[in-house]
C-alpha cells in the first residue's frame, strides 16, 4: 500500500516533503521518515474528496477501539488527548499546531494530555512543540506508555506531570543532529568520542586511524553538535523549574529540610542536577539505554506518577498505545497522530 494512501495525520493532514521525494523514501521501508535530500517536512491540507481514502486504511474496528480507549483517558483526566508515535523531526510541530487549533475551537479546557511514543529526534523541534503547546494550555501532562527517548525525554520534562508504567522508559538526553550524509546521529555520544581522542592526543596515544578521523572532522559540524547539547540541557533545566516543579512548594524527602519551603534557587539546583545526570554519557553508556520509572525516582529523585488504577484507565492507556503501534507496524507507517478532534465516522 502506498504511503500516500496510508500515512495520514489524524483525519485532515498528511506528510509531504519540501523537495518532493519523502514519499518515495517512505515507501522503501526501514529508512522511513528520512528524506534522502533533507529533513524539512511540511504538511498540506488534503482535499475533502481524498480524505476518506486514507481513513479506509484505518480499519473501522480499529478506529472504534482506539476512540473508545481514548475517550476513557479523556474522561479520567478531564482533558483532550493527543497521541504521537514517531521521530521528532522538523515539521512535526506544524501538525501539532493544526491539531491543537482544531481542538481549541470546541474545547476551552486549559489542560492537555499528550501520549508520546518516540525514540527521539531534534531538540529544535521539541522547543517549537513546547512553545505551541504552552500557547494553548496552562497545564500539560505526558503519558509514556512505552518510551520517550532522548529529545522525547526533554519533551516530557516540559510537562507538569509525567505518567509512566513500570515498563515505560525515558532515556539519556542525547539530541540527534544530521551529519553530512543527512543521517541523524546522537550529538553527545559523538562529542564524547571526539573528546576522548583529544585527550589521547595530548598524551601522544592516538592511533593512526584516530589521527585520520580527527583530521577529517568539520569544526562547523562539531559546533552544531555542541550547540544541540547545550540547548537540550538549557531547555530541560528551564522547563523543569517552570513546569515540573511548579507545584513543589515544600521539601518532602530531604531529612534536614522536611516541610520547609522550597526556594527558587533550590529548584534551579535540582534541575541542574537532573540535567547533568541525564546528559552524562559516562553514566548511561548508550544513547538508547532505557531509564525506567524506578530508576528515575531513585537515582534522579524525579517525581513520576503511576498510571491511574481506577476504572480500567491503565488498561485503556496500554490498549490505546498497543492498537496504534500494531496498526503502524502492519501498515509500515513511520509515524502517526491520533487526537480528540478526530471524530470522523
Amino acid at each position: 500500500m502506498s504511503i500516500q494512501q496510508s500515512c495520514w495525520i489524524g483525519s485532515n493532514f498528511r506528510w509531504s516533503c519540501g523537495v518532493g521525494d519523502l514519499l518515495e523514501d517512505l515507501n522503501r521501508g526501514p529508512r522511513a521518515g528520512r528524506c534522502s535530500r533533507c529533513f524539512y517536512l511540511r504538511t498540506i491540507r488534503t482535499a475533502p474528496s481524498l480524505r476518506h481514502m486514507a481513513l479506509d486504511t484505518f480499519d473501522t474496528a480499529i478506529r472504534s477501539a482506539v476512540r473508545e480507549r481514548r475517550a476513557k483517558i479523556e474522561a479520567h483526566f478531564a482533558s483532550p488527548v493527543v497521541y504521537y508515535q514517531g521521530p521528532i523531526v522538523h515539521g512535526v510541530h506544524h501538525i501539532l499546531r493544526e491539531i491543537l487549533e482544531v481542538i481549541r475551537r470546541n474545547d476551552s479546557r486549559d489542560r492537555l494530555v499528550m501520549v508520546v511514543n518516540t525514540m527521539g529526534g531534534t531538540i529544535e523541534t521539541v522547543e517549537k512543540m513546547v512553545e505551541i503547546t504552552r500557547y494553548h494550555y496552562r497545564e500539560v501532562s505526558f503519558i509514556v506508555p512505552d518510551q520517550a527517548m532522548s529529545a522525547g525525554t526533554v519533551l516530557c520534562m516540559s510537562g507538569n506531570k509525567i505518567y509512566m508504567d513500570y515498563a515505560s522508559s525515558l532515556g539519556p538526553i542525547d539530541p540527534q543532529v544530521p551529519n553530512k550524509e543527512n543521517n541523524l546521529v546522537p550529538a553527545m555520544g559523538y562529542l564524547n568520542q571526539v573528546e576522548k581522542m583529544i585527550e589521547k592526543s595530548k598524551k601522544g596515544e592516538l592511533s593512526q586511524a584516530e589521527v585520520v578521523i580527527l583530521s577529517q572532522l568539520d569544526l562547523g559540524t562539531l559546533a552544531s553538535y555542541e550547540n544541540a547539547r547545550e540547548l537540550a540541557i538549557d531547555l530541560l533545566k528551564r522547563w523543569l523549574v517552570e513546569h515540573k516543579f511548579q507545584d513543589w512548594h515544600t521539601h518532602r524527602t530531604h531529612p534536614e529540610k522536611m516541610n520547609q519551603p522550597v526556594t527558587l534557587e533550590e529548584k534551579v539546583e535540582r534541575a541542574e542536577e537532573i540535567a547533568r545526570k541525564l546528559s552524562d554519557v559516562q553514566i548511561w553508556h548508550s544513547h538508547s539505554r532505557p531509564i525506567g520509572r524506578a530508576k528515575l525516582r531513585k537515582e534522579l529523585r524525579l517525581e513520576i506518577d503511576d498510571y491511574p488504577t481506577d476504572d480500567g484507565v491503565a488498561d485503556a492507556i496500554r490498549g490505546y498505545n498497543d492498537l496504534l503501534v500494531e496498526f503502524c507496524r502492519t501498515k509500515n507507517l513511520p509515524f502517526w497522530w491520533d487526537h480528540s478532534a478526530d471524530q470522523v465516522p
